[in-house]
């Protein structure tokens, strides 16, 4: 009887711990990224299959939880306004690095430090990009704060100018000396009544002063190609650049409607940053006032073929403490998924899941508590026997 209350202790331990672990996982329900713990329980046999006292050990001692393992499915990615508020749409592990420790994590806010490292908010976590060799290194954004000026030697127009207009005119065409300074172009197209078939003048200014009169030919539409490629030179602003006719330009009768249009100018302002965030390639992407975009690197994600031996840390925090071997792969890679920026993945705790076996663990207490109970009764009956000389 004695081993029938050692038995129903048992189970009022196990009992408690696997209220612990359910407690656990219902009061972080809302925490970023957490990973709820399964609950369940074992018997206990006897030493060597026999019981201590040399009996047949199928009897059993009771009742033990068993080792729990971390339920690692996806949570719901919830939407935010944050460019750095960063989870992974599939199994991998974002990549924490602080000096020689590495922790990994599902989810997170993140910030971009005094240093220019992008670090996990609260903590002096970096978050970690992939080297030349596929290596977890991280990153500062400091050597990019500024985009150095590019000189323009190129502006290319596509389209139609209408060969039965007279006049046509592109304005503010910006362009940019090796400085950085924006000087506003304006190219005017004229035909002369007494001018060659499909003969042009093109005068280019800036402001009221001309930087450079040029002529202009096609034949039967098609432009002439020892006038396709027209230099402008302003050397007061330091500049040379090439109009560029050569690619799609027409003259072909269209009214008085003509379509030409500068599709693109080379060379660019000075810019600084004006947003840090990740592209839809994973990539943490710098964004510059002179709506220039630079990428910088691939945010590193950690695969395991046994994520169960990471260790658990606080803030949604994993460390790798037995040394587990880590597989490492950019967004979109199949074996880790891929980042997703402006989400949060919230917590896969299964609430009705949660209530039903906290339910049935209460149950399992009651019934240990009332073997103890029995137990007890039985044991003052015993010592209730008188001898009856």
């Amino acid at each position: 009887m004695l081993g029938a209350i050692y038995v129903g202790l048992s189970g009022l331990t196990a009992y408690s711990r696997g209220l612990q672990q359910i407690s656990n996982n219902v009061v972080n329900m809302n925490s970023l990224g957490f990973k709820a713990t399964t609950v369940s329980f074992g018997n206990v046999a006897g030493l060597n299959g026999r019981s201590q006292d040399g009996s047949d050990g199928n009897r059993g001692h009771g009742v033990s939880l068993d080792a729990s393992r971390r339920d690692f499915r996806q949570g719901e990615l919830r939407q935010t306004e944050r460019d750095l508020d960063l989870a992974v749409d599939g199994t991998g592990l974002l990549v924490l690095l602080n000096g020689s420790e590495t922790l990994y994590t599902r989810t997170g806010s993140f910030e971009v430090d005094v240093d220019g490292y992008i670090v996990l908010a609260g903590t002096n976590y970096r978050l970690a990009t992939l080297d030349g060799s596929g290596r977890p290194v991280s990153l500062s954004i400091d050597a990019s704060r500024i985009d150095p000026p590019v000189e323009t030697t190129r502006i290319t127009l596509s389209d139609n100018l209408s060969s039965t207009a007279t006049s046509f005119e592109l304005a503010d065409i910006h362009v940019y000396d090796a400085l950085g300074g924006d000087h506003v172009w304006r190219a005017k197209f004229t035909r002369a009544a007494d001018s060659a078939p499909g003969e042009w003048t093109v005068t280019v200014t800036e402001g009221t002063r001309t930087i450079g009169i040029r002529t202009l030919r096609f034949n039967a539409g098609v432009i002439d190609p020892t006038t396709a490629e027209l230099l402008f030179e302003d050397e007061p602003a330091g500049l040379s650049v090439t109009l560029d006719l050569s690619r799609n330009v027409t003259s072909f009768s269209s009214g008085e409607v003509s379509t030409l249009r500068t599709a693109k100018v080379d060379g660019h302002a000075t810019g600084a940053v004006s947003s840090v965030k990740v592209n839809d390639k994973g990539e943490i992407e710098i964004g510059y006032s002179n709506s220039r975009k630079v990428q910088l690197g691939s945010i590193a994600l950690a695969g395991f073929r046994d994520p169960q031996a990471l260790e658990l840390r606080s803030g949604g925090l994993f460390a790798n403490p037995a040394g587990v071997e880590a597989e490492y792969a950019r967004s979109g890679d199949t074996r880790v998924g891929a980042v997703t920026s402006r989400r949060l993945e919230a917590s896969n705790v299964d609430l009705a899941q949660q209530f039903g076996d906290l339910i049935l663990i209460q149950r399992g207490f009651q019934a240990s508590s009332q073997v103890i109970s029995v137990s007890n009764d039985m044991i003052q009956q015993l010592f209730g026997i008188r001898g009856q000389g």
